[in-house]
């Protein structure tokens, strides 16, 4: 057989991890994540449950990589948030992104997942929390504290509280659904988070 014909093995499992990650996002969708299984997942992807289990240690951290891929695994790139030099306009751009996002069915449906298996996975926490949240915290502090040094925010403003404020009622808006997230929403907890932190 010559080299053109080989079977290339990397090609292939870049092909079965894709599937898997696509089969679990859907299969979530579907039929909710408490019904879903490694064993619905394989099947879907048309792959053994061992070659699951050779890549991912649970459901969850399927789940979790299904969303890295979504969004673009952090460690492939550096992360930035917009910097036209106006912090409202720059934050209100990425509230607004940030809320569309949670509204989309395509990502919520497997991020209401993967925060309830956070609860009850410390391991998947951590994980969580050093691919995906932490480099985004570290990202829109990064922006927080230009902001700081062009006087647009106070300078003694405690940047975790400042996140705290612009981010929570929108993420506790949609844990509970008690809300619509639209782009007006998004913009008034820009508003109200600049007018507690300005200079």
């Amino acid at each position: 057989m010559s080299d053109a014909r080989k079977p290339y093995p990397a090609r292939r499992s870049e092909r079965s991890r894709h599937a898997i990650l696509e089969a679990a996002r859907a299969l979530i969708g579907e039929v909710g994540y408490g019904k879903v299984s490694i064993e619905a997942i394989a099947a879907r992807a048309g792959v053994g449950k061992q070659t699951i289990y050779r890549w991912w240690p649970s459901k969850g951290a399927v789940v979790f990589e299904s969303i890295l891929a979504l969004s673009q695994d952090p460690q492939s790139e550096e992360i930035a948030l917009p910097d036209t030099g106006d912090i409202e306009a720059d934050l209100k751009l990425v509230m607004r992104a940030t809320a569309a996002e949670f509204a989309d069915p395509a990502f919520e449906a497997p991020i209401r997942a993967l925060t309830s298996e956070i609860v009850n996975d410390p391991d998947l926490a951590a994980q969580y929390h050093e691919r995906l949240a932490g480099p985004l915290e570290e990202a829109k502090k990064a922006r927080l504290r230009a902001a700081q040094e062009a006087g647009q925010l106070a300078a003694d403003a405690d940047l975790d509280l400042v996140l705290d404020v612009l981010y929570s009622p929108l993420h506790r808006r949609w844990l509970y659904r008690s809300g619509p997230l639209t782009p007006e929403y998004a913009d008034a907890l820009v508003d109200v988070t600049l007018r507690a932190f300005r200079p």
